[in-house]
């Protein structure tokens, strides 16, 4: 898309932890980017990779709040839930992810918008699992092509206004 940045997404495993840390950056404010996360029509449009649909059948994004979504494609579909356990606009949400297909793996979830110069902002999320062994599953799932085009897609939602 034209006048579309796309920035580096940083996927890193922590060494002494059973916890994975994303790093991006985004051409506008902590509210826009933060506003992206909690506005259900707007998650829709960028959460997840390019060649899957995405359901929300429950999206409460407050502070004690709850969700659960699908995404589709032809092999099948895959149910995500969990709940919002602080929502602070527009610096901090912190909420639990289950992968309906591994319900014992519970991960507890820790996003952090802080503002940067020039109107930009900087997005961390850490993923705290249960196990290494949990969190190496999770990166060898093929997360990373899901985070890095869904971040794809939020900088063209944010780039449209």
């Amino acid at each position: 898309m034209s006048g579309t940045t796309t920035r580096e997404t940083t996927i890193e495993a922590v060494a002494d932890l059973p916890m994975v840390r994303v790093t991006r950056e985004f051409d506008a404010p902590p509210d826009r980017v933060f506003d992206a996360h909690v506005d259900v029509e707007k998650v829709r449009r960028w959460l997840g990779p390019r060649n899957l649909t995405m359901t929300v059948q429950r999206w409460d994004a407050e502070t004690g709040g709850g969700y659960r979504y699908t995404h589709a494609d032809a092999d099948g579909e895959y149910r995500f839930y969990g709940s919002f356990h602080e929502v602070r606009a527009p610096e901090r949400i912190v909420q639990t992810f289950t992968f309906e297909g591994f319900p014992d793996g519970v991960c507890l979830e820790t996003l952090t918008v802080t503002p940067l110069d020039g109107g930009r902002s900087r997005l961390v999320g850490t993923s705290l699992f249960d196990s290494f062994e949990a969190r190496d599953g999770m990166l060898a799932s093929g997360m990373e092509v899901g985070v890095r085009e869904g971040y794809e897609q939020l900088d063209e939602l944010l780039a449209a206004g």
